[in-house]
């Protein structure tokens, strides 16, 4: 395991997105959304696949595309 890598609890990421708990909750269920990992019944989050998900709906302005 990479000394850099680090995991986030539900709430935690719940935090960090603004979304409500419940939503992480549901886009489990219904397998979308973040990649997640499950010890017995705890549920971790890699914060680097938090940032991947966040950063992969990033929308680009016309000053990004074209520089002006």
């Amino acid at each position: 395991m990479e000394p850099s890598l680090k995991y986030l609890t539900e709430v935690q990421v719940a935090e960090i997105m603004s979304r409500a708990l419940s939503t992480l909750r549901n886009d489990r269920f219904n397998r979308r959304g973040l990649p997640y990992i499950k010890v017995g019944r705890s549920v971790r989050y890699s914060l680097n696949d938090v940032i991947q998900f966040m950063e992969s709906r990033r929308i680009k302005t016309s000053t990004e595309i074209y520089g002006g």
